[in-house]
């Protein structure tokens, strides 16, 4: 059977204190997003359950993982984060860009921090390929994400990510442009289950090559959000896709740095996620 996946949007980063804040390279947490990780570990209900925890191999969603879902790791003392490329942030501006893996592998160790960087390879970060900042490649690597994490062992999974990417992740559309380019807060986390349904189209219509490995939000998380009812349905959320990205471009958030600077980004603060 399919595991259970948790996901979860990573805690305040610098970044998020303001747009001008979108120069700075692979940013940590604030204080804030760091009591949010110790919130959040307080709060969530299923440390014991979880047998895996995978974080995009950026800074901040490393450090949520590791700080949100300790827990887990002290519970399964051979357990190690494991960092997956796929599903690092949308754009190729420098806060959504992660850092070389020589880099990034010294100070988990460095840290002695229970981190497995193994797929992590040189070019992660280089935002061209299939990580390049474009619709067609962040929809592969999502349903790459999606197939990999169906096809693993453990029963519950939580996937640490960014509120851009998960929209793409979950093929869940719905609230998108809610806040500046998601609908996710910070350290918010949802549940879903893998659907029983086969798709060989994505969102946008176009044949696939292999299974799509739709997800679908479960009932109680979305009771815990406030939301009444399933999930919008796929049909639905062809539809919210093609709103959401073109919500996304009136909000100034191309995927790339070029297109954004065109576009004139608007200046404003995020705080717990909403831009202000």
């Amino acid at each position: 059977m399919p595991p259970i996946i948790h996901c979860v949007r990573h805690a305040q980063g610098v970044h998020n204190l303001s747009t001008a804040n979108h120069v700075i390279h692979d940013p940590l947490l604030t204080d804030l997003g760091n009591e949010q990780c110790r919130q959040l570990s307080e709060k969530f209900p299923f440390h014991d359950k979880v047998e895996l925890v995978t974080a995009s191999p950026l800074r901040r969603t490393i450090y949520t993982a590791l700080q949100s879902f300790m827990p887990v790791f002290e519970a399964r003392k051979d357990t190690k984060l494991i960092l997956l490329p796929d599903v690092q942030e949308t754009s190729d501006v420098p806060c959504d860009t992660g850092s070389d893996p020589d880099v990034l592998r010294k100070e988990m160790e460095e840290k002695g921090l229970p981190v497995d960087s193994t797929l992590v390879h040189e070019g992660w970060n280089n935002k061209t390929g299939q990580y390049a900042p474009t619709h067609a490649a962040i929809k592969k690597r999502a349903r790459d994400a999606r197939r990999w994490l169906k096809a693993r062992p453990e029963k519950e999974i939580i996937v640490v990510t960014h509120g851009g990417f998960l929209h793409y992740f979950t093929e869940d559309w719905e609230d998108s442009s809610q806040y500046q380019g998601t609908g996710w807060v910070n350290t918010e986390y949802r549940t879903y289950e893998f659907s029983p349904e086969i798709h060989k189209t994505d969102l946008e219509g176009r044949e696939l090559d292999c299974e799509n490995a739709t997800m679908v939000e479960t009932i109680g998380s979305r009771e815990r959000r406030g939301k009444e009812g399933p999930a919008p349905d796929r049909e639905a959320q062809k539809f919210l896709y093609k709103m959401g990205t073109q919500g996304w471009d009136g909000q100034g958030l191309q995927l790339s740095t070029a297109e954004r600077e065109a576009a004139k980004v608007p200046e404003g603060n995020e705080v717990d996620g909403v831009r202000m």
